[in-house]
């Protein structure tokens, strides 16, 4: 079990692209109610690639922390948690040693991890580095997306405990070397393919790849430009 810091925030402009963004998150000063998609009070701005039932709660590893500030200074997005656009900051759990379809009781409600995240081009607006985005696609600390069993309570400094395991075999790091290094290794991407717990979105990338052998073109989510 690992206590976790719970924050929110709104929609509102970026910095330096002016793009509407939830990715600023705030620690939040009371119990919130966790529902099919998210917190209470929580925004994304584009619904079409952020939220939903397979990305209800975003949860970035709070020792990343600590790796990055070794790499790039005390930017001011590095000083606390939210930096990242995480709902849940905890420390003791990485990509290394979770995995998809690991359950976990979060205060009252219930959550699962449903797949990892895939870093957008606003990180590099949030970071004011202009490849920040690559960078946490590469290193593979991504953080990663819960969906919602039980709806529930949560607060800062509920323990997030886990509580049981369907596919222990298949960790996000594992994920992300198949998907992000070792991209067209034909027996991941079949396995991927076949985890029914996966997220569907994260399954046809694995599909599309078995059936066209290429891997997809990552420079609008990541840079902005196609």
């Amino acid at each position: 079990m690992t206590a976790i810091t719970l924050l929110t925030g709104r929609a509102r402009p970026l910095a330096e692209s002016g793009a509407l963004s939830g990715i600023v998150k705030q620690p939040a000063d009371r119990p919130l109610r966790l529902g099919p998609e998210g917190f209470e009070g929580d925004e994304q701005a584009d619904r079409r690639v952020h939220g939903g039932v397979e990305k209800a709660v975003h949860h970035y590893p709070l020792d990343h922390y600590t790796l990055w500030r070794e790499e790039l200074g005390d930017l001011p997005a590095l000083g606390a948690p939210g930096g990242f656009g995480e709902n849940i900051s905890a420390s003791g759990l990485t990509e290394i040693n979770v995995a998809v379809g690991d359950i976990f009781r979060l205060g009252t409600a219930l959550v699962q991890i449903s797949q990892g995240r895939q870093p957008c081009w606003k990180l590099n607006h949030r970071f004011a580095v202009p490849d920040m985005a690559r960078r946490v696609q590469q290193t593979g600390r991504t953080g990663w997306y819960y969906r919602v069993l039980e709806h529930g309570i949560v607060t800062t400094g509920d323990r997030l405990e886990r509580v049981d395991r369907t596919a222990p075999d298949w960790t996000l790091h594992r994920l992300w070397h198949a998907l992000y290094v070792d991209r067209l290794n034909l027996n991941e991407l079949k396995g991927i393919a076949a985890l029914d717990v996966l997220a569907e979105g994260w399954r046809k990338y694995a599909v599309r790849r078995l059936e066209s052998g290429r891997v997809e073109d990552w420079r609008n989510r990541l840079d902005g430009t196609a």
